[in-house]
């Protein structure tokens, strides 16, 4: 599902994140990333999602090299495979929370509104399908992204500290339907977070630095 290879970049002084970066994942496999601030993770995720290029190296995703496709051809491979649960939420401040959620559902051209109001129920705002944006709170916002990042059952989910803005009863059960939906759908993901507990969630664990991605020690 994931072939990354060779994957180097900088920061924009020249000072490198990682370099030579290669690793493979199958189809339904669930990782945690974890790191030092500053060591890449977030952007790790942006190059996989083609959303920054890399210095050199490639990022192949269901057969197909994002790394270097023209843009229109990056945005639908997006749309159609990838899920992405950013730290800045992306939430359109004018659309119900309904709406919101409904989005990559819309982009394909899919008409599941029941769909949408279900992952809104599966994160705990079932109630609330009507409401704003600017009416919750950034835990609660937080968990809107997680329903608008499932609500397509992408093929590869890209999750940047997904739980971070939560309190830890939610945060486990945002765990839990994350890895739900992996499971129901063999979803292929990463989970990038600074929390153990959050990372234990994930099939197996890897650390990245600039040594490059390494198993986490038990």
């Amino acid at each position: 599902m994931l072939e990354v290879s060779r994957l180097t970049k900088a920061h924009p002084g020249g000072n490198p994140l990682f370099a030579d970066l290669s690793f493979r994942l199958a189809a339904g496999e669930y990782v945690a990333i974890m790191g030092e601030s500053g060591v890449g993770k977030s952007t790790l995720l942006n190059l996989i999602a083609g959303l920054e290029a890399p210095d050199s190296g490639t990022v192949t995703v269901a057969g197909q090299r994002i790394s270097g496709l023209p843009d229109e051809a990056a945005s639908r491979l997006r749309r159609e495979r990838l899920g992405f649960i950013f730290q800045a939420f992306h939430i359109l401040p004018h659309l119900t929370l309904l709406q919101n959620v409904s989005i990559p559902l819309l982009l394909l051209r899919r008409d599941e509104p029941q769909r949408a109001a279900a992952m809104l129920a599966a994160v705990g705002l079932g109630a609330r399908l009507h409401a704003l944006p600017r009416e919750l709170s950034g835990g609660e916002l937080q968990r809107v992204a997680i329903a608008r990042a499932l609500v397509h059952r992408p093929a590869l989910l890209l999750a940047d500290e997904p739980t971070g803005n939560l309190d830890p009863v939610t945060a486990q059960g945002v765990l839990d339907l994350l890895r739900a939906e992996i499971r129901a759908n063999g979803t292929t993901a990463i989970l990038v977070t600074h929390s153990r507990h959050a990372a234990e969630s994930a099939d197996r664990v890897l650390v990245l630095s600039q040594a490059g991605l390494l198993p986490s020690a038990p």
